[in-house]
């Protein structure tokens, strides 16, 4: 789904959202460099997989915290857990590297993610902005609405502590 179709989509469920667009970003230093409405509640999002490449994750958390893959695979049970390639994130959930987002999950077709949302997402305002698709526009909407949006595509959301 590229952006329009993803706003159309929310639109169409009723779920609401603000836009924001913005110059091109490839990193968080460069995302908090911008104006950002809700600003605590900024996302970010890794593509990883299992060192034989048999299964991937993403991962949504706040956007300031640093994430140790190793502890992830020591608490949740996984192997090894290293980033996925660009082609791996192009062939899979169809972005490209600065655009991951949970809304890529929606172009998955007979492939195993598995998604984790950082719970502190859900504290606070609630509020998580994440990429429709383009590294140039963050969407804004309640944390419980995308969980229940992924969900609703068949997607498994695990909530995990990462401190």
């Amino acid at each position: 789904m590229n952006k329009q179709a993803i706003l159309t989509y929310l639109d169409d469920h009723q779920i609401p959202y603000e836009l924001t667009e913005h110059e091109p970003v490839f990193s968080m230093e460069e995302v908090f460099a911008i104006d950002m409405p809700y600003p605590e509640g900024n996302a970010k999002n890794l593509f990883v997989r299992d060192k034989k490449k048999r299964h991937y994750y993403l991962i949504t958390v706040k956007g300031e915290k640093c994430v140790d893959l190793k502890k992830i695979r020591d608490e949740y049970g996984t192997t090894k857990l290293s980033f996925a390639s660009a082609d791996d994130l192009e062939q899979l959930l169809n972005l490209k590297p600065g655009e991951v987002s949970p809304f890529g999950l929606l172009n998955l077709h007979d492939t195993d993610i598995t998604y984790f949302m950082d719970e502190e997402l859900f504290n606070g305002i609630g509020m998580t902005g994440v990429h429709p698709g383009v590294n140039t526009s963050t969407v804004w909407l309640k944390t419980t609405d995308l969980e229940q949006l992924i969900a609703d595509n068949g997607i498994p959301v695990q909530r995990i502590a990462i401190s």
